[in-house]
């Protein structure tokens, strides 16, 4: 059992990030026009606000038609993802989690992708571009990975080791 549940987390955290993704995407074009504002106070609006957009690029905007792309990388990226999800030696769940989120996100605008042409942003903050639930996902899944590479790889650098021999150390 615990062994279903340590391969079965990155798969299970993709679903929930997807259901999130999909379902605030739904209500934001069930009750938003396309390019409508809200806010539920009116001095949050300059700082947080939802926008109702359709993005044909990357992530936050990012390089405008370049739909066609953007889906075959996020097809890849979610079989490279399943693939290596899959093959995890046991623990490792900070990296499961990491994997959950990337590939959640992935899959959660894919699917917009694949059935509307281009994906829902919604959520607009200060001067920042739009995202949505998918987008943030990936991105604190990238940097979660970056940490804990960084972190990794500082744990392995070997600590510099002092002189052995009292000549080395004077010099003589």
């Amino acid at each position: 059992m615990k062994k279903i549940l340590n391969q079965s987390l990155v798969y299970l955290l993709a679903a929930v990030v997807i259901a999130v993704d999909q379902y605030t995407k739904y209500l934001v074009r069930l009750n938003l026009a396309l390019e409508e504002r809200w806010a539920p106070w009116p001095w949050l609006a300059p700082y947080v606000r939802l926008l109702h957009i359709e993005n044909t690029g990357a992530a936050f905007g990012l390089f405008q038609s370049g739909g066609l792309i953007f889906t075959v990388i996020a097809m890849v990226v979610s079989a490279v993802i399943g693939y290596y999800a899959f093959r995890l030696p046991e623990g490792q769940w900070s990296l499961r989690l990491i994997l959950g989120l990337m590939l959640g996100g992935a899959a959660g605008n894919l699917i917009d992708r694949l059935t509307r042409g281009p994906v829902t942003d919604f959520i607009s903050v200060g001067n920042f571009a739009i995202f949505n639930v998918a987008d943030a996902s990936i991105s604190v899944g990238v940097a979660l990975l970056a940490v804990m590479m960084l972190l990794e790889s500082r744990q392995k650098k070997p600590m510099e080791t002092a002189p052995t021999d009292v000549t080395e150390a004077s010099g003589t």
